[in-house]
C-alpha cells in the first residue's frame, strides 16, 4: 500500500476539527448538556479530593519551584500556577484516585483530560460565559473516545495507556474550542496533540506517574491550542498518515484501527451520553466483579472464613489490567488489583475512598484472602469487542461445597444504568467535604448545574479554593 505523508487524505482529522471549531452550545441536546454537567461535577469532585493527596503535593510543590506565573488555580489549595502547570496537577488530581469516570468503548477517562484545561484557559485568557464553557468541555467529551475507538482495545491491550495518548486529543479539542480556534487552526492542533500523546500502562503497577499522565495531557492540549492559535503548525493529517501517524504507531497493525470512528455520528450520536461513573475507588475493569460479588453476598451473606475460592472469567483486557499476584507497591497497585480489590471488599464491605491507605495496602489479612481469587480468561468475551469487555461472571465457592454464580455485564453508574442526580450530588458531596466547607461544596454543585447562566465561568473557580 503507497504512503502518503502530506496531506492527500486528512478528511477524518479534517472532520473532526470542524466539527470542534463549529459547535455551539444551542447545537447541543438539553440531554447532553445535563449529562455533561453531571460528569463535570463528578470531575471537580475527584480532583478536589486527590488534592490532598501527597503525589498532589509534589506536583504542585514541584512547579511552583519552576513557574513564577500565577494565573490559575490548583483545585482544593491556595496555590496558583501557569494555566498549563495547573492544568497538569488538576487533571493528575482528578485521576488521582481512580473514582473517576470511564468511557467503556474507548477506554478513556476523560473529565481530567477536558475539565482542567477549559478552565485554565478561562482564567488565563477568559472571560468565558458558562455557555461556552460547557461547548469546549463537550467539544473533548465528543473527541476523545472516538480516538479510542478508533484505535480499539488492542490498544490499551498493547500497553499504551489511553488516558494519556488518547486524552491529549481530548485535551487539545477541548482547548481549541475554549479558544474559538478556526478549522485550520484545530487541525494543526490535533496534529501538534499527536506528537505529544504518551503513557504507558506499566505505571499501574506502583507509580505515581498514573495521575500524572491524564495532567501530561491537558498539558499537552493547552500547548496543541495555544501554539497553533499562534500559527505553528503540526501534522495535517495526523491520524490518516501510513507512515507515523497516531493510528499506525499505536495500533498493533494496519488493520486494527478503524478510521470511520472518528467522525461517525458528530453531532448527532453523542458520545457524552456513553460515559460512566465509578462508585468504587478502583481500576474500571474490576468494578463488575464487584458488583457481582455484591450481588452475590445480597443473595447469601457469606463470610470471609467461609471462602474456599473465587473464580472470575473475563476477557483478555481485564486480565491483562487487572490480575497479577498481589505484592504491595503502592496505593495504585492495590487499586488495579482485582484479587486485592476483591479481598477489600469482602472484608471492608466497600472498596471506596477510605479503604485505601498506605497500611492497608500492607494488610495480611487482605493479602491472604486475596491469594483465594483466580482468573480465568474467557475468549469468547474478548471476541465480543471494546463493547463487551467489562463483563465479568463470578463464580464463588465456599467451604462446605456451596456454588454461588453471578453475571454482570455493566457496573453501578454506567451508561446502560447511570447514577440519578441524587447519587451523583451525593458522590460529590462525599469528595469534596473532604476539602471545602459545606456552603462551597453546595455552591460548586449549584454553579455546575446551572452553568449555562454563568456569565464568567472563573467565579466557579474561585469556590474551588478554600475559604476559612
Amino acid at each position: 500500500m503507497q504512503r502518503t505523508n502530506g496531506s492527500e487524505d486528512d478528511r477524518y482529522t479534517r472532520g473532526l476539527a470542524r466539527f470542534i471549531s463549529q459547535l455551539k452550545f444551542d447545537d447541543i441536546p438539553h440531554d447532553v448538556v445535563h449529562r455533561a454537567k453531571l460528569l463535570i461535577l463528578d470531575a471537580i469532585g475527584c480532583g478536589l479530593y486527590a488534592a490532598q493527596k501527597p503525589w498532589g503535593a509534589i506536583l504542585s510543590d514541584t512547579f511552583l519551584s519552576l513557574d513564577s506565573t500565577r494565573d490559575c488555580a490548583v483545585w482544593g489549595t491556595d496555590k496558583r500556577l501557569s494555566a498549563p502547570h495547573a492544568a497538569f496537577v488538576n487533571g493528575a488530581m482528578i485521576q488521582g484516585f481512580e473514582i473517576d469516570d470511564i468511557h467503556r468503548q474507548g477506554m478513556v477517562h476523560v473529565g481530567c483530560v477536558t475539565v482542567p484545561v477549559v478552565l485554565a484557559l478561562a482564567e488565563a485568557r477568559g472571560p468565558m460565559s458558562g455557555r461556552d464553557f460547557l461547548t469546549a468541555v463537550i467539544a473533548g467529551y465528543e473527541t476523545t473516545p472516538r480516538v479510542g475507538q478508533c484505535v480499539g482495545q488492542e490498544h490499551l491491550g498493547k500497553g499504551w495507556h489511553p488516558t494519556g495518548t488518547v486524552g491529549t486529543f481530548g485535551a487539545a479539542a477541548a482547548g481549541s474550542a475554549a479558544l474559538r480556534l478556526s478549522e485550520e487552526q484545530t487541525v494543526h492542533a490535533l496534529g501538534l496533540a499527536g506528537s505529544q500523546a504518551a503513557g504507558i500502562m506499566a505505571v499501574q503497577f506502583g507509580s505515581m506517574m498514573k495521575r500524572g499522565h491524564a495532567g501530561r495531557a491537558c498539558q499537552s492540549g493547552i500547548y496543541a491550542a495555544t501554539l497553533a492559535q499562534n500559527g505553528f503548525t503540526g501534522i495535517t493529517n495526523v491520524f490518516e498518515s501510513r507512515f507515523g501517524g497516531f493510528c499506525t504507531a499505536f495500533s498493533q497493525t494496519e488493520d486494527r484501527f478503524d478510521l470511520t470512528e472518528l467522525t461517525a455520528g458528530l453531532g448527532t450520536s453523542f458520545e457524552t451520553m456513553r460515559y460512566g461513573l465509578k462508585f468504587y475507588s478502583s481500576a474500571a475493569s474490576t468494578q463488575t466483579a464487584l458488583d457481582a460479588i455484591r450481588n452475590i453476598k445480597a443473595r447469601r451473606d457469606f463470610k470471609p472464613d467461609e471462602l474456599d475460592r473465587i473464580v472470575v472469567h473475563g476477557g483478555q483486557v481485564m486480565m491483562e489490567h487487572t490480575f497479577w499476584k498481589y505484592e504491595p507497591s503502592g496505593i495504585t497497585n492495590a487499586q488495579f488489583n482485582m484479587p486485592f480489590t476483591i479481598a477489600t471488599l469482602l472484608l471492608e464491605g466497600d472498596v471506596f475512598i477510605d479503604e485505601f491507605t498506605e497500611e492497608s495496602i500492607r494488610d495480611p489479612r487482605r493479602i491472604a484472602l486475596s491469594e483465594k481469587v483466580e482468573f480465568v480468561h474467557e475468549p469468547s468475551i474478548t471476541a465480543m469487542g471494546p463493547k463487551h469487555r467489562y463483563i465479568a461472571e463470578v463464580e464463588v465457592y465456599l467451604k462446605d461445597g456451596t456454588t454461588l454464580l453471578d453475571r454482570v455485564e455493566a457496573q453501578r453508574g454506567s451508561e446502560q444504568c447511570f447514577a440519578s442526580d441524587a447519587q451523583v450530588f451525593e458522590k460529590f458531596e462525599k469528595l469534596a467535604r473532604r476539602v471545602l466547607p459545606t456552603a462551597q461544596v453546595s455552591r460548586v454543585r449549584d454553579l455546575v448545574m446551572s452553568a449555562e447562566s454563568i456569565g464568567d465561568v472563573t467565579e466557579l473557580v474561585k469556590e474551588f479554593q478554600p475559604r476559612g
